[in-house]
């Protein structure tokens, strides 16, 4: 059988066509509308399983991480293929081991971003001026949405904090990257993702991001005692460090959000090593250090 998910340049118009392929060859694949964004584009998810327990993975925050994507979505595609022939994945049964749970995917929170960083300025709409000015057709420096936020600076977790820190740092306006917007939750794309988590009730949490190979596991007192040993168990079996993230990624990003509102773990997972946006060239070796790490993130 041939494979749906191969190394491909995943902007929006991809990552909507391979979730469109994904849900054609298999039935029990369910498709959630979470929201869109900033220009209209639909941000959609997915969802295998139907048990009470609920677990959330989310992908494609910043513009030039667009790989996470695609790794988020052949994590699907393995997944699919296993419950399809009642198989495994790294010796564990997958229909057996996901009874009781849900699982949902976004795989693409910030298309226009994505789009921006692929294509350039052009894409932006009515936002292609500013973005051209502010240098959204440098390679590699477009981390934003189409108006200029960061997304994962734009959740209500420590935002004031983080607007003085921005400010510190000479950023206080729509910015490539690390402008955590005029106000917390200001994006539709941040809406849509905390509207899915006030309505979904999850039991826990992991977004996507890249690089360096580590795993975010802690924000501030809410932080349950069970994160460390799931980021741990995460951490031995990819070979990832365990860190915490320093100066302006230390607050308003979506597990920060989700860990001081719900109580319960999230996790940002920065996949592969180098410098963004990471060749699509080491697709396949990102997925398979990754994989077994992503699936127990799921069954913990």
């Amino acid at each position: 059988m041939q494979r749906i998910i191969t190394p491909q340049t995943a902007d929006s118009g991809a990552v909507r066509g391979l979730i469109t392929a994904l849900r054609g060859r298999y039935g029990f694949l369910e498709a959630m509308p979470i929201g869109q964004s900033v220009l209209g584009k639909d941000i959609t998810g997915m969802m295998l399983g139907t048990g009470r327990e609920r677990i959330l993975y989310a992908a494609g925050f910043h513009a030039q991480e667009w790989i996470t994507s695609l790794i988020l979505l052949r994590l699907v595609e393995d997944l699919c293929i296993a419950l399809e022939r009642g198989g495994s994945i790294v010796e564990i049964h997958i229909s057996d081991a996901l009874a009781g749970r849900s699982l949902v995917f976004v795989p693409l929170v910030n298309p226009d971003g994505v789009d921006i960083a692929i294509h350039g300025s052009g894409s932006a709409g009515k936002y292609a001026r500013m973005v051209r000015e502010l240098g959204g057709n440098q390679p590699g420096k477009w981390q934003s949405n189409a108006r200029g936020v960061d997304i994962n600076h734009n959740f209500n977790a420590g935002w004031e904090t983080l607007r003085e820190m921005e400010k510190e740092n000479g950023i206080d306006a729509p910015s490539p990257r690390q402008w955590c917007g005029p106000e917390p939750e200001s994006e539709p794309e941040t809406k849509a993702l905390v509207a899915l988590c006030c309505r979904a009730n999850f039991r826990h949490v992991i977004a996507l991001h890249s690089q360096g190979e580590e795993i975010y596991w802690r924000y501030g007192d809410r932080t349950p005692s069970n994160s460390r040993v799931m980021a741990e168990v995460m951490a031995a079996s990819s070979g990832y460090t365990i860190a915490d993230p320093e100066g302006l990624a230390s607050h308003g990003g979506f597990k920060d959000w989700f860990i001081e509102q719900t109580g319960n773990p999230g996790f940002t997972i920065e996949l592969g090593k180098g410098k963004n946006p990471l060749p699509v060239s080491e697709f396949e070796a990102i997925y398979a250090k990754a994989q077994e790490m992503l699936l127990l993130a799921a069954l913990m």
